[in-house]
């Protein structure tokens, strides 16, 4: 999948952003699977951002029923209060990204995230969570780590007009570039537990 070229479909509809980040960050975009726990204002944007941006696969955790609150907050909510019934938050804005990018698979996954097992979060390549517990969050950091491949670890909370974000990244390598050369370098990021001690 590593090398596979970006169909005429995806050229086409991506055109303007392969202009701004070039086609093979928009081909890493398109096979890249992400997972978001915990569906309010912030995420809710996020998932739309990166539906419109044509990320592979999406998948959202958020067994709650709709609220005052969360329709104050979320605008992938629908309107028609019919369509709550026997849906979960994350079933319902499931299906309102499904209209932004028909080329993106979205789907809801039922749980209770912290109950999910460290296989589960093998098939992403990042996690993003919001609105759980400190523990929580720790025990999904270390799922992630502890696994073969890199998993991105974002957790993103907002409370009034503050905002959090904490980011692991694991052992993070990149290329930099001086002049006419190519520079390796490595970022290692801290876990969840780390820095919540």
């Amino acid at each position: 999948m590593e090398g596979e070229e970006l169909t005429e479909q995806e050229t086409a509809l991506y055109d303007r952003q392969i202009r701004v980040w070039g086609a093979d960050a928009q081909r890493r975009l398109t096979r890249a699977a992400i997972l978001v726990c915990g569906i309010n204002g912030t995420t809710a944007e996020f998932c739309k951002n990166i539906v419109l941006a044509g990320v592979g696969s999406l998948t959202l955790v958020d067994d709650r029923e709709v609220s005052e609150e969360a329709l104050s907050a979320n605008f992938l909510i629908p309107p028609e209060e019919s369509l709550y019934k026997g849906k979960t938050l994350a079933e319902l804005c499931s299906d309102s990204l499904k209209d932004f990018n028909s080329m993106v698979c979205v789907s809801a996954e039922k749980g209770d995230i912290s109950s999910f097992s460290g296989d589960f979060y093998s098939k992403f390549d990042v996690v993003v969570v919001s609105g759980c517990t400190l523990t929580t969050k720790k025990l999904i950091n270390e799922n992630c780590r502890r696994l073969s491949k890199r998993v991105a670890f974002y957790s993103v909370d907002c409370r009034d007009s503050c905002g959090e974000i904490f980011v692991d990244l694991q052992n993070y390598k990149y290329t930099k570039k001086k002049l006419d050369e190519a520079v390796e370098c490595e970022l290692k990021y801290p876990s969840f537990e780390v820095l919540s001690c």
